[in-house]
Parts: structure tokens; C-alpha cells; sequence
């Protein structure tokens, strides 16, 4: 229990401290929070392709899986982030970017799990 638990803390600040350096880099370059959604598209779409080969013939150990899906990408990812910046825009009221924000997050990340999930089990 203790390896796995250090495997999630590891991988857990791995993707925390990734996500802060493009989140911090991209989300001034336009009213959406263009870090966070592209920092969540990437991150479903990784996880998505783990967890696809973990069911490939189980290509990947569950240790790894720990490591890479339940630490890194669950830090990587920022769901908190993507609400309060989305309560960010509804106070602002802006409406339109808010939408497309919240949509995009939304589709892009079970898109993104879905094509990670396809892209493992070619070949």
C-alpha cells in the first residue's frame, strides 16, 4: 500500500507542477483559459490511452497505471481549476467564452479519452 501510495504522490506532482508551468504560460494569451483547456484535452487524452492499454492485453502494469493515470494525469488534469476559472467568467459576465470554455472542456475531454482509448489498440 505505501509503494502505491508513493507512486500517486509522484506522479500526482509531476502533473500538478506541469500543469502550473503551461497553465501559466498560455492562459494570458486569450480570454479563455487556454492552459487549463488544452492542459485537459491532453491530459483525457493520455489517460485514455493508458487505461486503453491496460486493457490491451495488459501492456501496462497496474503499478504503472497508478504512476501515470491515477498520479500524473490526475494532477496533470484540473477540474477545480476549470470551475473556479469558468466562476471567473460567469462573474465577468462573459457569457460567450464562458460557453465555449465549458463545452469545449467538456467534448474535447471525452473526445480526447475516447481517441487515447482507439490510438492504444492500433496495431
Amino acid at each position: 500500500m505505501i509503494k502505491q501510495l508513493l507512486l500517486v504522490f509522484l506522479g500526482g506532482g509531476a502533473g500538478s507542477a506541469l500543469r502550473f508551468l503551461i497553465s501559466k504560460n498560455l492562459n494570458t494569451l486569450s480570454s479563455i483559459p487556454l492552459g487549463t483547456l488544452l492542459v485537459n484535452f491532453f491530459g483525457s487524452l493520455l489517460i485514455g490511452f493508458i487505461i486503453g492499454l491496460g486493457m490491451k492485453q495488459e501492456t501496462i502494469s497496474p503499478n504503472t497505471t497508478l504512476l501515470l493515470a491515477t498520479g500524473f494525469c490526475g494532477g496533470f488534469t484540473t477540474f477545480s481549476a476549470f470551475s473556479f476559472e469558468n466562476q471567473a467568467l460567469l462573474k465577468a459576465g462573459d457569457y460567450f467564452n464562458f460557453g465555449i470554455y465549458s463545452a469545449g472542456s467538456i467534448f474535447l475531454g471525452i473526445a480526447a479519452v475516447l481517441t487515447g482509448i482507439w490510438v492504444s489498440r492500433l496495431g
